[in-house]
C-alpha cells in the first residue's frame, strides 16, 4: 500500500512541478513548439517518469532536477532573444516552400517533405490546390504559412454578391514523376489525354513532372522538375 500512495505522491508533484514550469516558461514556449522545444518536453516528462519508477530517486532530487533544466532553457530563450545569430541554431529558421508559386524542390528534399506532406499542410491553411499559393512557408514550429495568389485572395465572392456555382475539387495526377491512375479514373480522363496535354508543354516523359493537378473546366496545372531549377 505504501508503494502505490508513493507513486500517487510522485505522480501529484511531478503534475505541479510541471505545471508550475510551463507557468514559468510561458505559453509561447509550448504552443509554438520548435525542435528544441520538443526535446525540452520529452526532457522533462523523463524526470517525471523517473521519479515514479525508480526506487531510488526522490522528489527533491528530480524537483532540483526540474529547476536546473528550467533555468537552462530560461537562459537559452534569453540568448536567442538578445543575440539573434544564435536562432538559426537553436531555434532553426522558417523555409520556403513555394516561391512565387514555383514548387521549391530541394527545399522539401532538405526538409525531408514530400508532395502530399505539402498538400495536405496547404490544405489546413484552406487552399485545396497548389496552383491558388503564391508563397508558402515553413515556420520553425511546422506550421505553414500560405500568401494566395491574387485571383483566390480575399475578399471571398460572398461580399462581391457574386452569383454562386459549383466548386469543384482538384485532383492530383502526377506526383513525383508517377501517374496516379485510381485519380485519372476519378477525374473521367485517360493517360492518351495526360500524354497529349504533357507534349503542348514539351513534356514526354512522366519522371520529368514533379507535380500536375487536374481541374475541371481548368488547363491542366504541371509543374516540373526544370522548372525548379532555374
Amino acid at each position: 500500500m505504501n508503494q502505490y500512495l508513493s507513486i500517487g505522491v510522485e505522480l501529484l508533484s511531478g503534475l505541479l512541478l510541471l505545471f508550475l514550469m510551463t507557468k514559468f516558461l510561458g505559453k509561447t514556449h509550448f504552443s509554438q513548439l520548435t525542435p528544441f522545444d520538443f526535446i525540452s518536453a520529452l526532457i522533462l516528462g523523463e524526470l517525471v517518469g523517473n521519479a515514479v519508477y525508480d526506487d531510488n530517486i526522490s522528489i527533491k532530487q528530480i524537483a532540483f532536477a526540474i529547476l536546473i533544466w528550467g533555468l537552462l532553457i530560461s537562459f537559452l530563450e534569453t540568448i536567442t532573444q538578445k543575440f539573434g545569430k544564435t536562432r538559426k541554431i537553436l531555434e532553426g529558421e522558417p523555409n520556403i516552400l513555394i516561391h512565387k508559386g514555383v514548387i521549391k524542390y530541394e527545399i522539401l528534399k532538405k526538409i525531408k517533405l514530400d508532395i502530399n506532406q505539402l498538400q495536405s499542410l496547404i490544405r489546413q491553411q484552406g487552399y485545396f490546390s497548389i496552383q491558388e499559393v503564391e508563397f508558402a512557408i515553413m515556420e520553425t514550429n511546422g506550421t505553414i504559412s500560405v500568401l494566395p495568389k491574387f485571383d483566390y485572395d480575399n475578399p471571398k465572392n460572398s461580399e462581391l454578391k457574386l452569383p454562386s456555382k459549383s466548386v469543384d475539387l482538384p485532383v492530383s495526377i502526377i506526383i513525383d514523376g508517377a501517374v496516379i491512375n485510381k485519380n485519372l479514373a476519378e477525374a473521367g480522363i485517360d493517360e492518351k489525354w495526360l500524354k497529349n496535354q504533357l507534349e503542348l508543354q514539351n513534356i514526354s516523359d512522366y519522371k520529368d513532372v514533379l507535380y500536375a493537378e487536374w481541374t475541371k473546366n481548368q488547363p491542366l496545372f504541371i509543374h516540373t522538375y526544370k522548372k525548379n531549377s532555374g
